[in-house]
């Protein structure tokens, strides 16, 4: 059982749901990122979700966007994203990570190192999940295989246009969760309709039997409650990008820590 898995059957044991925040690696500053993954995890964070930086996000809002450039510009990439995870894993063991990204950084870190590379590293620092973003599920079946032979998972997208047909197809490959995507747009676009993720996930869970997470939309504890009433994880991500882009070095670990305990609490209430 894997670190992810291991994660959801304790919250299900304990009928709570999963909080997984999302933030840039290298930002707002190029060392601070160990330190706010473990702000995070006491502000009440179940699984982090690390993004990868890459020059052109095709799925994130301008929000992600500007994050991963500023991140890019301090010189950011994937061996310094490994880096920070492996820094991570010295005084936490058990919250798992899930590097979030583009099928870009993944396959440049392999030309440059070696075939299998990324994930033979990823794991030796204590990856536990990898979400490559434009990896269809029908071209990444050898990828999954590696991953799962490293003991991580591969965490697909679903959205409002998915088909039956993609769901079955995600279905076959996914493990850890699947994070279904509540909006039509990129990260951090329009309001999000409760009502429809609300009839949509009986529809995923007919197909997919891992966990599902919701994300894309949720900026405040109101809708992470609504949220967390119908799925088993909640997604934040543009909104702490969005507090602590601005943010003095020494504030940005306490802002986190406080949004994420605001959110925590209404899942858990």
């Amino acid at each position: 059982m894997s670190r992810i898995q291991a994660t959801f059957a304790a919250l299900k044991e304990q009928n709570r749901k999963a909080l997984i925040p999302y933030v840039t690696a290298g930002f707002p500053f190029a060392n601070i990122t160990p330190d706010l993954m473990h702000g995070m995890v006491l502000g009440g964070a179940d699984v982090i979700e690390l993004g990868i930086p890459f020059s052109d996000p095709m799925a994130d809002g301008p929000v992600i966007q500007k994050a991963g450039d500023r991140a890019l510009a301090q010189g950011i990439g994937m061996t310094q994203v490994l880096e920070m995870v492996r820094s991570f894993r010295t005084k936490n063991a058990t919250t798992p990570v899930v590097l979030m990204g583009y099928a870009n950084p993944v396959e440049r870190y392999d030309q440059k190192y070696g075939a299998g590379r990324f994930v033979t590293d990823a794991a030796a620092v204590g990856v536990d999940g990898v979400l490559v973003v434009d990896y269809p599920p029908e071209e990444c079946e050898e990828f999954a295989a590696s991953l799962k032979a490293h003991g991580m998972d591969l965490i697909f997208l679903l959205a409002p246009t998915s088909t039956d047909e993609r769901m079955g197809q995600v279905a076959a490959l996914a493990s850890g969760y699947v994070y279904y995507v509540s909006l039509k747009g990129v990260t951090g676009a329009g309001n999000l309709d409760t009502d429809a993720v609300e009839r949509m996930l009986p529809r995923i869970r007919q197909h997919v039997s891992v966990p599902v997470g919701v994300g894309f939309g949720i900026r405040d504890a109101a809708t992470a409650k609504a949220v967390g009433k119908v799925a088993d994880a909640v997604v934040i991500g543009s909104k702490i990008i969005q507090l602590i882009e601005d943010q003095p070095h020494e504030k940005v670990v306490p802002v986190a820590i406080n949004f994420l305990r605001e959110i925590r609490a209404a899942l858990d209430a």
